[in-house]
């Protein structure tokens, strides 16, 4: 089963975190004890507070009005072009990653559903099997040995690393959208940061039931977020293949909460199959 934490999945306006960046000081007047397991616990619990209430005040109210008003079928639709969008991202990452045979994958399900999909909007490539995966930059980071570092909560983005920080920049790249707002006129710009809220928007809308298990099944809620984002993160590096740890110097996310030490499996398909990462964790980060 995979679900999100209800804050923005997808980067909007590099701007608007510097801005909400400098507000996050504001967000609470508590600061907890430090943990040396979790030593940037003060900022983030800021920083989840922030976000919480930002949510709460903009953010879920416009899901929930666009929710009621919009048909299943053109929810379904407005998903689907962005996941299809998403795709070129995906097969971009699992070039880097040689995952050879699931990069003609990926690419055939963006060229089926761009062009008989509707760009997008029908996900036909799933009727044929072609399944959807999910990579990002930040995953392709620690496939190549780069560690995650300490639990960090972003502004707007929720719960993330360092490493995957960096990656939110690497996935803008390989977003066709970032290039259409560069190089397109007024009018174009507007377009796309229409196109973005709207895509922050659908993907809001779909957290509802995750927020609700959040909020009523965790004792902690700063630690179930947490703890359910390293290991769901830690499954998707390795393609839900556990690792068989013989160096006593190599320690997975797993078991180590600060995630310092993030190495590639070694139980990954030379032929670039491997999983096809169906979500079994709690899935923090961005759906698609």
């Amino acid at each position: 089963m995979s679900m999100q934490c209800p804050y923005f999945p997808k980067p909007l306006l590099f701007s608007s975190l510097l801005i909400s960046m400098a507000l996050v000081g504001c967000a609470s007047t508590e600061t907890p004890p430090v943990n040396q397991n979790d030593p940037w616990s003060g900022w983030n619990h800021g920083t989840q507070s922030f976000n919480d209430n930002l949510d709460k005040a903009v953010i879920k109210p416009l899901a929930q009005g666009y929710q009621w008003i919009t048909p299943e079928f053109v929810n379904e639709g407005v998903t689907n072009f962005f996941s299809n969008i998403n795709d070129v991202g995906v097969t971009i990452n699992d070039i880097l990653q040689f995952k050879v045979t699931q990069s003609g994958m990926d690419a055939s399900r963006f060229l089926i559903n761009t062009t008989v999909g509707v760009a997008g909007f029908i996900d036909v490539a799933n009727m044929i099997d072609l399944p959807k995966h999910k990579e990002d930059f930040g995953q392709t980071l620690g496939y190549w040995g780069v560690p995650s570092g300490n639990y960090l909560v972003l502004p707007l983005f929720g719960p993330s690393s360092p490493r995957d920080a960096i990656g939110l920049v690497g996935d803008a790249l390989f977003n066709p959208l970032t290039y259409v707002s560069i190089f397109g006129g007024a009018a174009v710009n507007a377009a796309t940061a229409g196109a973005r809220v709207l895509d922050v928007t659908d993907q809001r809308a779909h957290l509802m039931t995750t927020e609700k298990i959040i909020d009523e099944g965790s004792v902690d809620r700063y630690d179930f977020i947490k703890n359910s984002y390293q290991q769901n993160r830690d499954y998707y590096i390795h393609d839900g293949e556990p690792l068989e740890n013989t160096d006593p110097d190599i320690d997975n996310e797993s078991s180590n909460p600060t995630g310092t030490s993030d190495k590639s499996s070694s139980t990954k398909d030379a032929a670039g199959t491997g999983s096809k990462k169906t979500g079994q964790t709690l899935d923090l980060s961005e759906p698609k």
